[in-house]
């Protein structure tokens, strides 16, 4: 079972950080074929998406995979078993299918309704809403059978199905670029055909997987499941709101003139902090199983403890590589978006304490209290708003980077608080400090000196603050360096 697990944590993690980069070529593309108004639409929208698949899943996912645990539990023969969870694949699957489907004959009908909701970016564009409507819809759509995937540990099957999805996405981008259709009057709506293409695509490609399985909704089992996901779909929609929400405030609280453009460089720059996001990402894929087995009360609280200090030495080092050079990094958007790098520095510490409080949610998982998981999103969404009343009219689409990080700054405040009352760990906080102090410091040594040097030479000093840094975390956790090579060389 272990290494059966082991192996499914590999596929998962690696195939999913290679299909993330694959799509993030996307965003060099974009951002020298588009200007900052049309990229702000991109933005925008894709801001939008994750939140209405939060919704329309009314959180049918986890209990799919609650109840198909359950339908073990109960026992009985291998044919009894299977009849259980292909019934309730029906259902769940059926419930998520008429939920989209109504939102799409909703969108369609109002849709000039929600393009000027939208913004007059919107306005004699209302194809752009219906597009997107569908590519929302096909998504719903093939999220049910991609748990049963999981659930079934058919871990390539899930991963090949993701990556076509991001192949075909990039491939037609760039053929749409090559024949010039970006280019045209429909502009970014081509952005939306690649997508919607691609996510057909994937539904076609994994209908077979579903067995011939007619979505079909037992109504007495639908209400034992919305029972058990109506708490996790509140709290999935105040955690996706906090992601989503300063795109939206960007474009109604600045001015109309400017709004867009705004928005179109801050998504922009937030692309470019994907090494940090793909570090969290890749931190919790890793984290979550191995927290969340079975393991007794002490060893996991020793084991938690130490993560989250090896997490904020890490996530600092990645901090510091990334701030120290971000004129390199700049590089990846076009230049029309790259005067808004200064705001980079901000966006990676929000970043790092995104982790931060992931690590500190693995304990109320465990112990079953997700209910703390509604507190803490809810808190960071209140802030989220305050912040971008307060900070966006003076400041902009920097002003929605602080905000941003004050709410992940929040979120780890209570989080932490929850973990002190409830269930205390002894989280190394001294040494914890010292790698935080000395990353932010040495970032302003950097600043400070910048302005006075140039070229190689500022290159060079910045990769001896960054080996200073390593060196005393090496020095700090007492790492055999020389163990570590020769373990690797042994490997290879």
């Amino acid at each position: 079972m272990l290494e059966k697990l082991a192996k499914q944590t590999a596929i998962y993690g690696i195939s999913t950080i290679v299909v993330r980069l694959l799509s993030y070529l996307l965003t060099p593309l974009y951002t020298r074929v588009f200007g900052q108004a049309a990229y702000g639409i991109v933005t925008d929208v894709y801001a939008l998406i994750p939140f209405a698949l939060v919704l329309l899943s009314m959180g049918m996912e986890s209990s799919y995979f609650r109840f198909a645990a359950k339908a073990e539990a109960e026992g009985g023969r291998d044919k009894e078993i299977r009849g259980k969870k292909r019934h309730l694949f029906a259902t769940t699957w059926g419930a998520t299918l008429v939920a989209s489907s109504i939102f799409f004959v909703l969108v369609v009908l109002f849709r000039s309704t929600i393009a000027r909701w939208m913004g007059d970016a919107y306005v004699g564009n209302e194809l752009y809403v219906v597009l997107v409507a569908m590519i929302i819809l096909f998504d719903v759509a093939t999220m049910i059978p991609f748990s049963r995937l999981r659930e079934q540990g058919r871990a390539l099957k899930f991963v090949t199905l993701k990556a076509c999805n991001v192949v075909i996405n990039v491939t037609l981008a760039v053929i749409f670029q090559a024949t010039g259709l970006f280019e045209s009057d429909f502009g970014v709506g081509w952005v939306f055909v690649t997508n919607l293409v691609a996510s057909v695509a994937t539904f076609l490609l994994i209908l077979p997987t579903t067995e011939r399985t007619v979505p079909r909704i037992d109504r007495s089992q639908l209400r034992r499941i919305l029972a058990y996901s109506l708490p996790l779909l509140v709290g999935g929609i105040a955690g996706t709101a906090n992601e989503f929400i300063d795109r939206q405030m960007i474009k109604y609280l600045l001015p109309e003139d400017i709004s867009m453009a705004q928005l179109g460089i801050y998504g922009a720059i937030t692309k470019i902090a994907v090494v940090m996001t793909l570090f969290t990402q890749m931190y919790r894929l890793a984290a979550e199983p191995f927290f969340l087995a079975n393991f007794s009360k002490e060893e996991f609280i020793e084991s938690n403890a130490a993560a989250l200090k090896y997490y904020m030495m890490a996530s600092m080092m990645i901090f510091l590589g990334i701030a120290l050079f971000r004129d390199v990094f700049a590089l990846i958007v076009g230049r029309d978006f790259r005067e808004g790098i200064f705001i980079l520095p901000v966006i990676l510490g929000a970043n790092v304490l995104a982790g931060v409080w992931l690590n500190l949610s693995f304990w109320y998982k465990r112990e079953e209290k997700t209910r703390f998981a509604v507190y803490v999103t809810f808190v960071g969404l209140i802030v989220t708003i305050v912040a971008n009343v307060a900070l966006l009219p003076r400041w902009g689409y920097y002003g929605a980077a602080w905000a941003r990080f004050v709410a992940e700054a929040a979120m780890v405040a209570v989080s932490y608080y929850l973990n002190r009352r409830y269930f205390p760990t002894p989280y190394d906080v001294r040494r914890i400090a010292e790698y935080v102090v000395l990353g932010v410091a040495l970032f302003f040594v950097s600043e400070a000196l910048l302005p006075h040097v140039s070229g190689v030479v500022e290159y060079g000093m910045n990769i001896v603050i960054f080996l200073l840094f390593v060196a005393y975390a090496v020095w700090r956790e007492k790492i055999d360096l020389r163990a570590l090579v020769r373990s690797a060389l042994r490997r290879r």
